[in-house]
């Protein structure tokens, strides 16, 4: 069964297109919460044009994660439940996404930057001979001209670019974990539920997955941090960035870095906050001697409270800041470890 279309009579180039589709990135029967992000992000997209929000699925056994899409804001879902389907693979996966988005023409189709989610938007991209945008942090979509606008940092960070993709359908963007905000969800939501064929055999394939080996050891998970102190590199060198260990240690919390502190060498890559590291959301941002270019800024400039120490008062980063202190890192992040101790310690906290 199709689902019926909502925008009523259209009679632009591209009519026969209609729709704002996210890709539902899962594995091993856990959806990926970027794909949870995006049906909020497209729920309000697809409002906006008046038309339906779809989530698309391609997996083995995968039926039971329809109803959480449905909860977080998907009208439909189309799904193509197949053994082949079972794990990842380029070749299968783009040739059940191209063959619906062959047949029902979504407009927009939004991917999470996860492994899965780049590598199958260029495929498809490259198949469906149409555009992409990668690392999106913003998302809108003009409802006249029916263009999605997908902006993100350009010129190393220095400029936000939104990009338009004006003469071919569907319009496609890949965005990061924690960029956008998840729909509180609503338990029992329905919707419709449309099943499709893959229509190949594993005898097909020309490529055969032969072992998974999953990651083991400590990962760094800044995306998952509740707290974050993070230091750039106004705090001169390697030694002093030991300050940001010193603070983490006593608030419990994960150190991170800007972009010229991973780069002069003060920390491992993992840690880098922003475009070219990782987006996080935490509830507490400690920047530290981070003079705040956009490309860090795009990567944390929605944790819930942002504390920016910096001694120069122009610095960008204080224009996000929830609150600012003007001064030298060296001689206020002391007294904060400081005033920290007494209070872990039951004592009264020193006022900075």
């Amino acid at each position: 069964m199709e689902a019926k279309p909502r925008s009523g009579v259209r009679t632009d180039e591209f009519a026969d297109h209609e729709g704002v589709w996210v890709f539902i990135d899962q594995t091993d029967g856990r959806i990926a919460s970027v794909s949870l992000e995006l049906l909020g992000a497209g729920r309000r997209l697809a409002d906006k044009l008046n038309v339906p929000l779809a989530g698309f699925m391609l997996g083995y056994q995968i039926e039971p994660l329809s109803q959480p899409c449905f909860e977080y804001g998907a009208d439909i879902v189309y799904m193509i439940d197949d053994p082949v389907l079972k794990n990842y693979r380029s070749e299968t996966y783009m040739k059940g996404t191209a063959d619906l988005c062959n047949k029902y023409k979504p407009e927009i189709i939004l991917y999470g930057a996860t492994t899965n989610g780049k590598d199958l938007a260029s495929a498809v991209a490259t198949d469906l001979a149409t555009g992409l945008t990668a690392d999106c942090t913003m998302l809108d979509v003009d409802p006249e001209k029916r263009l999605l606008e997908a902006s993100r940092p350009a010129f190393g960070g220095n400029i936000m670019a939104t990009i338009l993709c004006k003469n071919h359908r569907p319009q496609m963007a890949t965005v990061r974990s924690k960029v956008m905000k998840t729909l509180e969800p609503q338990p029992g939501r329905q919707g419709m539920l449309i099943h499709e064929p893959l229509g190949i055999h594993e005898d097909d394939l020309q490529t055969k997955v032969l072992k998974i080996v999953r990651e083991t050891g400590n990962k760094v998970k800044l995306d998952e941090a509740h707290i974050i102190v993070a230091g750039g590199k106004g705090l001169g060198d390697a030694k002093g960035f030991q300050i940001c260990y010193d603070l983490a240690e006593v608030l419990g919390a994960s150190v991170g870095a800007s972009r010229d502190a991973v780069e002069a060498g003060w920390i491992d890559h993992h840690y880098q906050i922003g475009q070219t590291g990782v987006t996080v959301t935490p509830k507490i941002y400690f920047a530290i001697a981070i003079s705040g270019a956009v490309q860090h800024i795009v990567g944390m400039q929605n944790s819930e409270f942002i504390i920016a120490i910096n001694k120069d008062p122009d610095a960008p980063i204080h224009s996000v800041a929830t609150y600012s202190i003007v001064g030298d890192a060296f001689e206020v992040v002391p007294k904060l470890i400081e005033a920290f101790k007494k209070v872990t310690q039951g004592g009264e906290a020193v006022h900075v």
